[in-house]
């Protein structure tokens, strides 16, 4: 852990600004819409422009970091997400907040893609692992924090869209001025969509569904918030919570999965995540009951994801892993689209707030069941055959689950070796 910090310090003290940058706008733009008296649905386009931009971005970034270099890359797209964080009070319309979304979301992705891509040069087979989980807990902790400072000024006012913004520009200037040398892009070719399909249907099937999760929790749960009358201190809390419950459940479950079957696991998981909505939606007057919800949410929809890669992993070979990466990432991105939009509409019916603890409800509770009845149509993988589970989040991009499935294969040599 050592090594990793002192050879990436840099990298992750800046990754750490930006998600502390990006954690404070999406949250933000849910409570100022309802200030701005923005509709449900208008505030779920708004949101879920962020993932169009992320997809977008992710396929995009390879070639752009092929074509110019890590540098600039990381440079000029931290310099557009500066900027258009600005713009977001000086113009509140619905139709420039989602497309300075789409634009966002395109400049994270690819600022996240050249800052794995770094990562994974400065770590060797020894730390990889190591640094991986460290990348992701301080993106998680980033998020979180970013929490907190929502509650330095007023949202209604200029100042909470400065602090990213300023955030963000100082987020490079560790990063450019390391001497850590810049490393080589080769993006692997990605495995076709129906052959993804194929060799993992519960694999492909449950990353589209986590996908509208995990939008629902990153995109809505401001949103939801604010329609529910919470303060900013009560809205800020109730969404580091489902951050909180990632970090905490994270390896925990990891470390479950390595030692039973995992279609089984991925049913409990989703089970008990469902459980955590239906207390939200039934009980979500009571504030702390609501915190309770989000945490189980948050703890169980980030570890599914990462049970969902080892699954598909379980069945395919070392060399078909990395190239499934980009396909899985991809899946997930369609229904993060659609997760902001579906979950928007039923807020905005009769159904009110609670429609948002329904959506994902349902969410979990097909995920359960097409996980139980996949159980009966295919043998499971012994347990000793099984890969390794690698703790890898829903706001990774391609690049860095190819590099986990990387470190899985690796591991997973290491263990055939020493037995």
């Amino acid at each position: 852990m050592i090594q990793v910090l002192s050879s990436a310090w840099a990298l992750l003290l800046g990754m750490g600004l930006l998600m502390v940058g990006n954690g404070m706008q999406g949250t933000l733009l849910g409570i100022r819409g309802a200030i701005e008296d923005f509709s449900t649905f208008e505030m779920s386009i708004v949101m879920s422009a962020y993932f169009v931009g992320f997809l977008g971005g992710s396929r995009m970034a390879p070639g752009m970091i092929r074509r110019v270099g890590h540098v600039r890359v990381f440079a000029a797209l931290a310099s557009l997400i500066s900027a258009v964080m600005i713009l977001y009070p000086t113009f509140p319309n619905v139709v420039i907040w989602s497309l300075g979304r789409v634009l966002i979301g395109f400049c994270f992705s690819a600022v996240y893609v050249t800052a794995e891509s770094w990562l994974n040069n400065a770590a060797d087979n020894s730390n990889r692992g190591q640094a991986l989980s460290l990348y992701m807990i301080v993106q998680t902790l980033g998020i979180v924090l970013a929490q907190a400072l929502l509650l330095t000024a007023d949202p209604s006012g200029f100042i909470l869209f400065v602090i990213p913004s300023v955030l963000v520009s100082i987020a490079v200037t560790p990063i450019l001025l390391s001497i850590s040398p810049t490393p080589a892009f080769d993006a692997t070719k990605p495995m076709s969509l129906r052959e993804l399909v194929r060799f993992s249907p519960l694999g492909s099937v449950g990353m589209f569904l986590l996908g509208g999760v995990f939008a629902a929790q990153f995109g809505m749960a401001a949103v939801y918030g604010a329609e529910a009358g919470l303060s900013v201190a009560q809205i800020s809390l109730y969404v580091a919570m489902f951050f909180v419950g990632a970090v905490i459940l994270q390896y925990p479950i990891g470390w479950i999965s390595d030692r039973m079957d995992r279609r089984t696991l991925i049913v409990f998981v989703s089970a008990i995540g469902g459980a955590g909505s239906v207390l939200g939606m039934v009980l979500g007057q009571n504030y702390i009951l609501l915190l309770v919800s989000a945490f189980v949410m948050g703890g169980m929809s980030n570890p599914l994801y990462s049970l969902l890669i080892a699954h598909t992993n379980d069945f395919l070979e070392h060399e078909d892993m990395a190239a499934a990466s980009g396909g899985m990432v991809f899946i997930n991105g369609l229904g993060a689209i659609l997760g902001p939009i579906i979950t928007g509409w039923l807020m905005g019916t009769a159904l009110g707030p609670p429609g948002f603890y329904l959506f994902t409800t349902i969410l979990f509770a097909a995920l359960a069941a097409y996980a139980a009845w996949r159980s009966t149509r295919r043998p499971s993988v012994p347990v000793e055959e099984t890969g390794n589970y690698v703790p890898i989040y829903p706001s990774a991009t391609s690049t860095a689950v190819e590099y986990a499935q990387e470190y899985a294969i690796e591991a997973e040599l290491e263990d055939e070796q020493s037995q």
